[in-house]
C-alpha cells in the first residue's frame, strides 16, 4: 500500500474534520466520554472494527474519560487510504 501525498492528506483531512494531523505521518482524534466505562466501551467497539479491517490504531485511554486514537500505516511509513477508511468507520462509532 502506497503512502498518500501531502496534497491527498490535506484533502482528506478537510473532509474528516474531526481528525487532526499527527506527527506528519499520522492522524489523531481525541474523544471525551461521560465516564471511564463509556471510554472503555468505545475502545472495545473500535477494537472490533480495527480487527475486522486488519488495521489497528494506537489507542491511549487517559484522564479517566478520554481516548486518543492515532492512525498510521507503519508498514507504508505514513498515511494510506486504510487510515482514512478506518477513521470514517470510527467516526460512525463515536
Amino acid at each position: 500500500m502506497e503512502p498518500l501525498t501531502d496534497a491527498e492528506i490535506e484533502q482528506r483531512l478537510a473532509a474528516a474534520e474531526r481528525w487532526q494531523p499527527g506527527d506528519g505521518r499520522s492522524i489523531v482524534r481525541e474523544l471525551t466520554f461521560p465516564d471511564f466505562a463509556g471510554a472503555i466501551a468505545f475502545v472495545n467497539r473500535v477494537a472490533e472494527r480495527a480487527e475486522g479491517a486488519n488495521h489497528h490504531p494506537d489507542i491511549l485511554v487517559h484522564g479517566w474519560n478520554k481516548v486518543r486514537l492515532t492512525l498510521s500505516t507503519h508498514s507504508a511509513g505514513g498515511l494510506t487510504d486504510a487510515d482514512f477508511q478506518l477513521a470514517s468507520q470510527i467516526d460512525l462509532l463515536a
